[in-house]
């Protein structure tokens, strides 16, 4: 009688452990959770392996939306596209959090690095300056708004570097005006530097004398009618700035 018992106990756990084997064969492993996904991105940050955490934060979004982790996430995904140098994806992700949650404590944040995003993305000179206008839009959305915090005074650094990108655009366009003996758009240009950067002095101071010297190469091209029209507010708008 025991030695049937014996049997019947052993096939028994040879059945479960077989039943066992054959589950973890056929059925999927079971999915990692929120956190662990998230703490998972976290470390691979910590590593500097922004790929990696790019995905671990972006199955937390695809899998978990209504998590607590998931807006942690949101947040952290922005980050590893920066870190990453991939600023046009973390402009895409910052903004899609202020979109979502336009009241979170965060936005401070999340509008300075929109500005950064922008700004990291300058070339050069001579390329529109789209994303540098867009940038300095963000900053001072930033200083109006969250006036006092940490990351409005960060602000302030780039939005002197970023306007500074801007005279020296203009100041570039208008000397390629200059050395292509066109004058009058020359002149313009300057003009506008000398009107809309007195923020950057040695570039307005540049562009004033240069608009001198287009002005009056500019006199030489015009009929004698034009030429005391224009000269009439030549003279007021010297007046202005001298």
């Amino acid at each position: 009688m025991r030695s049937t018992l014996a049997l019947v106990s052993v096939l028994a756990l040879w059945l479960l452990s077989g039943c066992a084997l054959i589950d973890s064969y056929f059925l999927p492993p079971p999915e990692d959770t929120a956190q662990e996904l998230f703490e998972a991105g976290m470390d691979a940050m910590g590593e500097k392996e922004y790929g990696d955490a790019q995905e671990y934060f972006t199955k937390i979004k695809d899998r978990f939306p209504f998590s607590p982790f998931a807006l942690k996430a949101e947040l952290a995904l922005g980050d590893a596209y920066f870190l990453d140098e991939d600023y046009l994806l973390a402009l895409d992700a910052y903004k899609e959090f202020e979109a979502l949650h336009p009241t979170n404590e965060d936005i401070p944040y999340i509008l300075y690095q929109i500005g950064n995003s922008n700004y990291m993305l300058f070339e050069s000179i001579d390329r529109r300056l789209e994303n540098i206008k867009e940038g300095l839009e963000y900053f001072y959305r930033l200083q109006e708004t969250y006036p006092g915090t940490k990351y409005a005074d960060a602000a302030s650094d780039l939005i002197v570097k970023s306007r500074r990108i801007l005279a020296e655009h203009e100041v570039y366009v208008a000397d390629f005006f200059w050395r292509t003996e066109q004058y009058g758009p020359a002149w313009h240009r300057y003009q506008y530097v000398v009107e809309n950067f007195s923020d950057v002095p040695d570039l307005r101071d540049y562009a004033r004398q240069r608009a001198e010297y287009s002005y009056f190469e500019y006199q030489k091209t015009l009929s004698e009618e034009e030429r005391l029209r224009i000269q009439n507010s030549w003279k007021l708008w010297l007046k202005k700035w001298l």
